[in-house]
């Protein structure tokens, strides 16, 4: 049995995928002596200075909250020193570790990573790794090194992807599988159980940062691709087409079995009822929720029913 033995632990975190862990480790017997977050910014459509979710849930807590702007500031790291703490944990903090940062706890950094490394390091595994069409991803524990998600790997969890699962729901997934297996593996490290495996480099994959151009559909691909490309970008940045002009963004769909028929790629092939088909390079697909730009989300029927579409029109990558 693994000796109960508390650390004491420094948190980097900033966004909502992380909460879940830091919440773990709050009831966890580790303490939690202070929690690093990104600085306050513009958030949502109207652009007003709030906290992320960690520093939320922090200042709920009463927990001491660093927001420095440069990992580099002194005044910060004599801060980060003085705590004495024995660990950091990373989970999404949004910056790059310094030398300095990562040599202050007597055990160093293990970083919350929500893929299956050495696949999808980065800064949107979870998202890359649905546009991929992958069938399972999961959440690997691993050492903080200076290169990116390069570290050696501590415990993983392993969890299948659905076939219709969106990026912010295997996201919520991943956030509550990764959880409870950091705080197993702070056990393990302060007992001095724990096993190191180095990551296989030849297999190592890189999810680069999403931008809004991923968005852009191009009909011509596949059916399963196009359907990839729409749950792997919901919630942000999503996928989208031009209809005459207009953008219309795409926010849930279904690949239609047994789609036949010669359309063009693009072509609307059903729009009634709530049956709203597109024609795709091989396939179809089949759109259930979708968007006028500047307009709020509607599921096909109601969209329909405002936005009458007639068969033989086509979805478009330009305007």
């Amino acid at each position: 049995m693994v000796e109960q033995r508390s650390l004491r632990v420094v948190f980097f975190g900033t966004p909502a995928f992380a909460v879940p862990t830091l919440d773990a480790l709050l009831a966890s017997h580790h303490a939690v002596v202070a929690v690093v977050t990104q600085p306050d910014r513009p958030r949502g459509r109207g652009q007003k200075t709030s906290a992320a979710p960690v520093k939320a849930r922090a200042a709920a807590m009463n927990l001491p909250v660093l927001q420095p702007s440069t990992l580099k500031d002194p005044g910060f790291l004599s801060t980060l020193a003085d705590l004495e703490a024995e660990i950091g944990v990373v989970v999404a903090y949004g910056k790059i570790l310094t030398d300095t940062v990562l040599a202050t706890p007597r055990l160093g950094l293990v970083n919350v990573h929500a893929s299956l490394l050495p696949k999808f390091r980065g800064a949107a595994p979870i998202h890359r790794a649905i546009l991929a069409g992958e069938r399972e991803t999961g959440v690997t524990i691993m050492q903080v090194v200076k290169a990116l998600d390069a570290g050696p790997m501590l415990t993983k969890v392993r969890l299948a992807i659905g076939p219709d699962v969106t990026s912010a729901e295997l996201e919520e997934d991943l956030a509550r599988l990764g959880a409870p297996l950091l705080v197993s593996t702070l056990d393990e490290l302060a007992a001095g159980e724990v096993h190191a495996e180095l990551q296989e480099e030849a297999e190592a994959t890189y999810a680069s940062r999403l931008t809004k151009g991923d968005g852009l559909i191009d009909w011509s691909a596949g059916a399963e691709r196009i359907h990839n490309q729409i749950r792997g970008l919901h919630p942000w940045p999503h996928a989208y087409t031009f209809l005459k002009g207009q953008r219309l963004i795409l926010l849930r769909s279904a690949i239609v079995a047994d789609a036949g028929g010669a359309d063009a790629a693009g072509t609307i092939s059903a729009a009634s009822g709530d049956d709203l088909q597109v024609a795709c390079g091989s396939g179809r697909v089949r759109i259930l929720r979708l968007q006028a730009e500047g307009a709020r989300p509607l599921d096909a029927r109601d969209f329909l029913a405002g936005h009458p579409l007639t068969t033989g029109r086509r979805f478009t990558s330009a305007p």
